[in-house]
């Protein structure tokens, strides 16, 4: 089933928040002084204490006309952008907020963090212009918000774009300069890919430290439930070219959970540089990423592109304290994908990299069969090999920074263009494929130089490769690679390719695998 049904139509709705902010403040009413401050072991020991208790199933009744709102009529509600928060507190941050409705139905209490308890933001009207759309004339202060959207001076210093915003289950998106909302990140994952129906733990209760004029970083609280397990989170976000958010993340299962992901990611790929058969239209790519990058506890680095399968697919690559790993959108080059409104050369990419040892696991790739760009259809995640232990505290920490290009993460060269083709074998019981792959950057226009000391490592867990060719690139400053192989009917084979000389190796490690089907 898709990863997130809902998310790819919010993105015109969300880039409708990037306001720039002016005018006064929503007052709030101040904590008495002395009191003591709230922090992330309050958030804690409320997680604690949640998952001590049954999981609570009801959700809590939004007004029935909110429901009924449609896409379009719900696009009509908007944020004021003079009601934003924090404009005369000398921050470079603005808090915007999300009204409830259409598929939104879900609350969560949204507060303010200064000196003592938390203050919630109590919903009213005046912060919203609702244009066409009908809602009730009445609405209760108690009835919270469907998430939130932080806007500062990102692009330039003194324009207020969003910078990231929390949206929907446990869903968030950020952006670095010059970015276009893309793929997005969640705070958890449980049982994305698997045989039974996936679990999507959602925020109950997001809480927002105010920053003051000293604060490059924006900190951010939230308390996660779902039936197996409750969390409390925090974010550090730092805006600026590569932006980053520091993760620290307190779980509490009330069950045994056999395939939790942990720093979970989700994008969309619909078509890439050699799927023209399955593209409409004229946009010759159509992708949120390409590619997963792994950088492995071996100190391996690894490229796998990304692909739209003819059937559910799930990758699991094992590892030892991995050291990052994260979807990426390499391909920058607009001419690639001719898309003036959705600008998939402008998306970011999200690399992931764990604080502390995170031990025996795997990290995941779940590609799902899609036949539009409407929906999420790739996802992937660390998942421990152990399952966590039910009514204990388990804490994972670490940092997602959002990325345009890769080139500076290490010095090897990395796989540019890569094309896997079917030959034709006939008379033959094994079905043969020719793989293409163009390897450019790190030190490879040197070694053009000397092409005859640099060499192809190949190798297949299955089936057989019978033949290899390097050829010099002189156009793309690099080496393109093309290996043949076969496979019988019924194997499955882990294909590995990268370049070496004889004192070391050169570039990263390209992998896919290959399904030959009864």
């Amino acid at each position: 089933m898709p990863i997130s049904a809902s998310r790819r139509l919010f993105l015109a709705m969300l880039g409708s928040t990037m306001l720039s902010s002016a005018g006064a403040v929503l007052a709030q009413p101040r904590p008495e002084s002395g009191a003591a401050a709230f922090g992330f072991g309050d958030v804690e020991r409320q997680a604690r204490e949640l998952g001590e208790r049954p999981f609570d199933a009801e959700i809590p009744a939004i007004p029935e006309m909110l429901k009924k709102l449609t896409y379009d009529s719900y696009r009509e509600i908007r944020f004021l952008r003079d009601k934003a928060f924090w404009q005369n507190s000398g921050a470079d941050f603005r808090l915007h907020l999300f009204h409830l409705g259409f598929l939104h139905d879900r609350p969560v209490e949204i507060s303010i963090v200064r000196k003592g308890p938390p203050i919630p933001i109590p919903f009213t009207r005046e912060l919203f212009e609702y244009g066409k759309a009908e809602v009730p004339a009445r609405l209760s202060p108690a009835l919270g918000f469907a998430g939130f959207a932080v806007t500062t001076t990102l692009n330039q210093p003194t324009v207020h774009d969003e910078v990231i915003s929390f949206l929907g289950a446990s869903y968030f998106r950020f952006l670095g300069r010059e970015h276009r909302y893309g793929l997005s990140a969640r705070s958890l994952a449980i049982d994305i890919g698997g045989a039974q129906p996936e679990e999507f733990p959602f925020f109950r209760r997001l809480w927002l430290v105010e920053p003051t004029a000293e604060n490059a970083a924006l900190t951010i609280y939230a308390l996660l439930d779902s039936p197996s397990v409750a969390g409390a989170f925090r974010f550090v976000v730092t805006p600026g070219e590569r932006t980053t958010v520091d993760v620290t993340a307190t779980l509490t299962p009330r069950v045994m959970i056999t395939r939790l992901g942990i720093a979970p990611l989700t994008s969309m790929f619909w078509a890439g540089e050699a799927d023209g058969d399955q593209r409409t239209g004229f946009r010759p790519e159509v992708h949120d990423s390409d590619g997963l990058m792994i950088h492995n506890g071996a100190g391996e680095w690894l490229w796998r592109p990304l692909a739209n399968p003819q059937s559910l697919r799930i990758s699991s690559f094992h590892d030892r304290n991995p050291r990052g790993f994260g979807l990426m959108q390499r391909d920058r080059q607009f001419s690639h994908y001719q898309d003036l409104e959705a600008h998939y050369h402008a998306r970011p990419g999200y690399w992931v990299e764990p604080a502390g040892e995170w031990g025996e696991g795997r990290v995941d790739l779940i590609e799902i069969p899609t036949d539009n760009e409407v929906f999420d259809n790739i996802g992937c995640c660390w998942v421990p090999a152990a399952p966590l232990e039910p009514g204990r505290q388990h804490r994972f920490a670490y940092r997602i920074t959002a990325l345009s290009t890769t080139d500076h993460l290490n010095a090897l060269g990395q796989a540019g263009s890569s094309f896997v083709e079917s030959v034709p074998a006939e008379g033959q019981a094994d079905a043969r494929r020719r793989i293409i792959v163009d390897f450019i950057g790190g030190d490879l226009a040197y070694h053009l130089g000397a092409p005859d000391k640099v060499a192809i490592d190949a190798t297949t867990s299955a089936g057989a490769i019978r033949s290899v060719i390097l050829d010099p690139n002189p156009v793309g400053k690099g080496f393109r690679a093309m290996l043949d192989m076969t496979l019988p009917k019924g194997e499955t084979a882990t294909i590995r390719l990268f370049l070496k000389t004889p004192a070391r190796v050169i570039t990263e490690i390209w992998t896919t695998s290959w399904h030959n089907p009864a």
